[in-house]
């Protein structure tokens, strides 16, 4: 015989229901509903923290770009290229070099797959994949495989690669001494000079950097990232210009 179902079964079955359509409507892909969305469009890449469990996602903020977002799959066997397999998370979000980047401070026991979003000119932009590796490739810190030749105002800097083989490009800034980025550039060469642009293959500069003065401080820090998007080694560096 027919027959109406309790209210407490009513309610566990539409709150099942309800929890099912809300984590379908909080996945990276519903989230890009409706959406003009740019693919591989936000300069991004994550590093093992060196003093605490946490792990610093870094991103390039374009200026005019909104609504930064950190998505997660829950482990790295889910398909990296299919957005229902991310959901949002929120992190505290750090200015890096004064806000010229910033990063989501984000905790993980597990590794995953991460994409980072933000809106400009009224579209989503989305970072490619990024593979989180603290357990298995822990970012390495040093700095005394960075060599400076500092005897004129655009220094040489060369470096040797640290205990891992798979790095693809590096990431370099030379800042001041108050933190402010004064160029950031990419190179696959182990080797930059500032401000020499030859061997650049990427630059965020945006604006035309000062020239180094005799006697003062200043800082080169450098991030070797792998074809995955994750830092394999992170120096920082402080010279003088002689």
């Amino acid at each position: 015989m027919f027959r109406f179902c309790s209210p407490i079964i009513a309610f566990l079955i539409l709150s099942c229901s309800t929890d099912a359509e809300n984590r379908l409507a909080l996945t990276l892909d519903s989230a890009l509903a409706s959406k003009e969305v740019v693919l591989d469009n936000v300069i991004a890449c994550a590093a093992s923290n060196e003093e605490d469990d946490l792990i610093s996602v870094f991103f390039y903020p374009r200026p005019g770009s909104t609504n930064f977002r950190y998505f997660e799959t829950e482990d790295v066997t889910f398909n990296k290229n299919d957005f229902e397999n991310y959901m949002p998370v929120e992190f505290p979000i750090r200015d890096v070099f004064n806000g010229f980047l910033k990063k989501f401070e984000a905790t993980a026991s597990n590794e995953k797959w991460v994409i980072v979003a933000f809106d400009e000119d009224d579209k989503t932009h989305l970072s490619n994949p990024i593979r989180l590796k603290q357990n298995t490739k822990p970012t390495e810190y040093i700095s005394q495989n960075v060599t400076v030749e500092s005897s004129t105002n655009m220094p040489n800097f060369t470096w040797q690669e640290g205990k891992y083989d798979d790095t693809k490009i590096y990431f370099h800034v030379v800042s001041d001494l108050s933190n402010t980025l004064l160029s950031g550039t990419y190179t696959f060469e182990r080797s930059f000079q500032y401000y020499n642009l030859e061997n650049v293959v990427l630059n965020v500069t945006q604006r035309a950097p000062p020239t180094l003065k005799s006697g003062e401080g200043y800082n080169f820090t450098l991030l070797g990232v792998s074809e995955d998007n994750w830092v394999n080694l992170f120096s920082e560096l402080p010279f003088q210009v002689e």
